[in-house]
């Protein structure tokens, strides 16, 4: 049972970050604009690109999980404290917490037994054993 919960929590997670790197790319001038207003360097803009699509992509197949979770679990504590800092408007502050429980999420993603999981990475491990 706890690979299937561990197979749903990935597709859960990715089905957040596949579409918000795929966001990013269609609306590239916009978003590099906001994190130029926000004072995060818009030349930057590729490597979240990357790791969200990357990123997403990596944890629905279930490759490095434990370094693709962590890497995203850092990336959207980050993201919480730049942009969703203004606990005066209610709307970020409720950003900034969902941010901080997908980084919880993703820390229990990242400590879960590879050999309980439905994965490329378990698949990887059972065939080098043999």
């Amino acid at each position: 049972m706890e690979k299937y919960g561990n197979l749903a929590a990935r597709v859960l997670i990715a089905v957040l970050f596949l579409p918000a790197g795929l966001n990013k790319i269609m609306g590239y001038e916009g978003t590099q604009a906001y994190m130029e207003a926000m004072g995060v360097p818009g030349v930057l803009l590729p490597l979240v690109i990357i790791l969200e699509t990357g990123g997403g992509l990596a944890l629905l197949l279930g490759w490095q999980i434990r370094y693709i979770a962590l890497s995203l679990a850092g990336f959207t504590v980050v993201t919480a404290l730049i942009f969703h800092v203004n606990f005066s408007d209610q709307i970020q502050m409720i950003m900034f917490m969902k941010n901080i429980a997908i980084a919880g999420g993703l820390l229990a993603l990242s400590a879960q037994d590879i050999r309980q999981t439905i994965s490329i990475d378990h698949w990887r491990l059972t065939a080098h054993s043999r």
